[in-house]
């Protein structure tokens, strides 16, 4: 397996540097989950929304007959979309994923929280479907820390993370301190802010004092708070440079100044059920 940073979650070593797949369809999430693989990610993240899993799993087994990795040492990770939170489509969606992508997931998350059905049931099923083998792990996308603190509460197994948008225009203090009380983790989409980083002057001399780039810098950010970051691209050369973050780190002072360019107005996307609401960090 590449040397690279892991966090330990249920037991499992789970690199902090993984591939996003989100907006990639048909031969070019083939094309770069298999690249990812190659390059040295092994982590590799879809969602049944995204409509690429079975590319994604077709990917997956391009690198494994390539050589350049085992199925062992990668770390696959699915969603369940909104639409199926009852018990029965959940299972019939688990199954599903597992057979598009031609492999058991090792982490399946609830994609947004849901007001109906009842979290109770919800998370029960979540939990038969990791009782049914149907993935390794279990965990959440896009909770606020009261409705993650709730679906905990309600959840045998622990719900490892919580892949939420998070970036250094994006305050997460009270999200990240619910991780560390929950023993689990934050995983970040959206790493670089949709591109928006790349102009911004403070990240850019930081990026300048480590011969790195801008992008390079924000993903040792994140990994350095033990955070895991999924960058996704379409092109080779640019997932390529966000996997070049392992030979530098960053004082305490370019982290505390790359916090500190957080600001009310950060979110980028924003699809929260009505019935909730993020947690409030302004105030």
């Amino acid at each position: 397996m590449t040397d690279q940073p892991t966090i330990l979650l249920d037991g499992h070593a789970v690199p902090l540097l993984g591939f996003g797949t989100w907006q990639l369809e048909g031969e070019v999430a083939r094309r770069m989950t298999a690249e990812a693989l190659r390059i040295g990610y092994r982590h590799i993240d879809t969602a049944w929304i995204y409509r690429n899993e079975k590319e994604v799993g077709d990917g997956v087994r391009d690198a494994i007959a390539a050589g350049h990795v085992a199925r062992e040492d990668i770390w696959l990770t699915t969603k369940i979309w909104v639409e199926h939170f009852h018990r029965d489509a959940l299972l019939r969606q688990a199954e599903e994923s597992a057979a598009s992508l031609g492999f058991t997931p090792d982490l399946l998350l609830l994609h947004w929280p849901k007001a109906t059905p009842a979290l109770e049931e919800t998370i029960a099923a979540l939990n038969a479907a990791k009782d049914r083998g149907l993935t390794r792990t279990i965990g959440l996308s896009n909770f606020p820390s009261a409705e993650w603190r709730r679906a905990q509460a309600l959840s045998d197994a622990p719900l490892v993370t919580n892949q939420v948008e998070y970036h250094p225009y994006l305050k997460l203090t009270k999200l990240l301190a619910t991780a560390k009380d929950l023993g689990g983790s934050i995983t970040a989409w959206s790493p670089l802010a949709q591109g928006k980083v790349v102009d911004d002057p403070v990240l850019k001399e930081i990026a300048g004092a480590y011969g790195k780039t801008v992008g390079q810098v924000v993903l040792r950010w994140l990994i350095q708070q033990d955070v895991i970051a999924i960058p996704r691209t379409t092109k080779v050369s640019r997932a390529e440079e966000s996997f070049a973050v392992l030979d530098f780190v960053l004082t305490d002072e370019d982290m505390d100044r790359i916090h500190a360019l957080a600001r009310p107005d950060g979110r980028l996307g924003d699809w929260l059920d009505a019935a909730f609401k993020w947690d409030e960090e302004w105030a």
